[in-house]
């Protein structure tokens, strides 16, 4: 018999938790789904999933509550969550990143399909965790320099950066990320495109032509991901070119470790 890998569903809204499930089972996994944050306590400590699909506003106990109760038990820790909440709030969205979430999705932008991408990428994740999969970089110590102007995706990296060890020195434009490389001297430079002042290629341009700096690794993190944009930044010499909206975090950390173990 086959081992099918296990989901649980935290979610009182009716019609998201059906099109979850059936999402979800249609898709060969063995999914479980609870209504109420209690009963999914109950359920998460009996199913013990692979992975869990978490609202935060749930009655009886909110998804904090959940999170909360299953890092204080050994046998639960570390189960990746992915979050599917109302709220976009950064302040949410931290205190959901610094409870272990791997992930967080709004309902607002909800699209099943999406829902399962991310959700075979955490399994696959595991998998290379515990079976001996690629082995990236510690970040532990390892300084990344961060180009980005949106206040929000800043706050959610740079905690995310943070406990994964790493030193983090953030720019919020082009001109302040030049005068700060040499100093700095990071591992590795994650280059927005847009930005206010010189764009990202300019930088990359700049960067690249500066001897004492030119070997540190750029990756660009865009919106833009026209194939002319994406040629444009491997000509000027970035290591590697990600699109923000096809991107989670845990898939940036992987490419800025694999950017400091040279690429591989």
């Amino acid at each position: 018999m086959v081992n099918k890998r296990k989901i649980l569903i935290i979610e009182d809204d009716i019609f998201l938790g059906d099109v979850l499930i059936k999402k979800l089972q249609a898709e060969g996994y063995d999914a479980e789904l609870a209504r109420d944050g209690g009963v999914g306590v109950k359920k998460l400590a009996e199913f013990k999933p692979d992975l869990l699909l978490l609202d935060i506003i749930l009655p009886t106990k909110s998804g904090f509550d959940v999170l909360m109760e299953k890092n204080a038990n050994p046998e639960l820790k570390d189960i990746p969550v992915i979050v599917v909440s109302n709220s976009g709030q950064p302040v949410e969205i931290n205190r959901a990143l610094s409870l272990g979430v791997k992930d967080y999705l709004v309902k607002a932008q909800f699209d099943p399909d999406e829902v399962l991408s991310k959700v075979r990428h955490q399994l696959d994740q595991q998998d290379h965790e515990t079976g001996g999969g690629e082995k990236l970089a510690n970040l532990t110590g390892k300084k990344v320099m961060w180009v980005e102007d949106d206040k929000f995706l800043s706050d959610i990296i740079s905690r995310k950066l943070v406990g994964e060890g790493c030193k983090l020195v953030h720019s919020t434009s082009g001109e302040e990320a030049l005068s700060l490389v040499e100093a700095e001297m990071p591992d590795v430079i994650v280059l927005d495109i847009l930005l206010s002042g010189i764009d990202g290629f300019e930088i990359l341009k700049r960067l690249k032509e500066n001897v004492k700096v030119k070997k540190i690794p750029v990756i660009l993190l865009s919106n833009l991901g026209q194939k002319a944009d994406v040629e444009k930044g491997e000509k000027l010499g970035a290591q590697k070119f990600l699109v923000k909206a096809t991107m989670n975090l845990d898939e940036i950390v992987e490419e800025i470790k694999r950017a400091i173990d040279g690429g591989k």
